[in-house]
């Protein structure tokens, strides 16, 4: 198990570095899961100690969300103030996220018509 987490955390550090040494527009850690992404193909396949890692971190993720929650509180007359703002940011972010999320499969699914089916015939 400490591998594995070693492992996680050089990836992150990893992108982190890269991300601060060329000033990328990307958060560090997610091009270190990018990292990791690539190393596990390079691999062909996931260890089973980093499935066991894995799979402990997140049946504990939750705790990852009492910091974000405690923050909330602590700003509750602020979201009290702004509630109407923040509601309405929410439910449009959330509507165009869907919108474009739909736009890119029907993009990606016309790019594929365009190849052929996979068997080789028209799609």
């Amino acid at each position: 198990m400490i591998e594995s987490l070693t492992l996680l955390l050089v990836c992150q550090l990893a992108g982190e570095v890269i991300v601060g040494l060329f000033r990328l527009p990307i958060p560090g850690p997610v091009l270190g899961m990018v990292f990791l992404f690539a190393g596990l193909l390079v691999r062909g396949g996931v260890p089973q100690a980093m499935q066991t890692t894995a799979g402990t971190l997140l049946s504990h993720f939750s705790l990852l969300f009492v910091p974000a929650g405690v923050g909330v509180m602590l700003h509750l007359g602020r979201l009290e103030d702004a509630w109407l703002a923040i509601g309405v940011a929410l439910i449009a972010s959330t509507l165009v996220a869907v919108a474009v999320t739909a736009l890119a499969m029907l993009g990606l699914e016309r790019l594929a018509g365009r190849r052929g089916s996979p068997e080789g015939g028209p799609s």
